[in-house]
């Protein structure tokens, strides 16, 4: 009798490869960035069909700003674009949209977007979507502490009462299961700053399919290695394979 496949529950990916995608056609990198946005929504809509319970998007890292002004610009554009025409169908498809990053940095006008956005999905039960946007894992890291720093000089908690479980819960996704699954698309074989602290103990499943090319049966593919690894968690060999 086969075995019933495990779907990861959180599923994190860095979507890699839509400036090459783009050159490799004799095109713009803007080209490449939003034919990226097109795999986002056939992934977002399969990942709902396999019951993840969270998918995490890395759209823009906290390093992306060192890019060319005007390629920073296409897509801080194509971000309010996505925004003001997947809202709707998110929410018709019952998916929880969440932006995760310092969203400071941004006009008030992109600002205002993401709040309406994420207040219209409050209360959906599906798929969780967040969308790492001005992310990076140490800045998460970092303002996770200074939060914490100032509990304990406003004495809410004491040093003593400060642990992992504490501290995670502040985090950007203190609120959602750790990432079982990390992909990264492109052919690039590093972390770039993403989830540090999520992704302790994560698979990790590395394609060098660049992201515009990316599809359900590559997504399925990373989901069957990670159905064929065996998840310890530090500990010793289990003969139950924990999803």
């Amino acid at each position: 009798m086969t075995q019933e496949r495990c779907i990861p529950s959180h599923v994190a990916i860095i979507m890699d490869g839509n400036g090459r995608w783009a050159q490799q056609r004799n095109q713009l990198r803007v080209i490449g960035h939003r034919a990226g946005l097109k795999t986002v929504r056939k992934i977002v809509a399969y990942a709902a069909r396999l019951k993840v319970k969270v998918l995490t998007l890395y759209a823009f890292s906290s390093e992306n700003w060192k890019r060319p002004p005007n390629e920073v610009s296409a897509l801080i554009s194509l971000f309010i674009y996505a925004l003001n025409r997947e809202i709707k169908n998110l929410h018709k498809n019952n998916v929880r949209l969440n932006i995760i990053g310092d969203i400071s940095r941004f006009s008030e006008h992109l600002q205002e977007m993401i709040v309406r956005a994420e207040d219209l999905t409050k209360n959906n039960s599906g798929l969780v979507l967040n969308i790492a946007a001005n992310y990076g894992g140490r800045w998460d890291i970092l303002q996770s502490a200074k939060k914490m720093a100032m509990q304990i000089k406003k004495g809410e908690i004491t040093l003593e009462q400060v642990t992992e479980d504490r501290f995670a819960s502040i985090m950007c996704m203190g609120k959602f299961p750790e990432v079982d699954l990390v992909i990264r698309t492109g052919g690039e074989y590093r972390i770039s700053n993403f989830l540090l602290w999520q992704i302790a103990y994560s698979e990790l499943y590395f394609t060098d399919t660049l992201w515009p090319d990316f599809n359900q049966t590559l997504f399925d593919e990373a989901i069957n290695v990670f159905n064929a690894r065996e998840r310890r968690f530090g500990g010793i060999h289990n003969k139950e394979h924990s999803c």
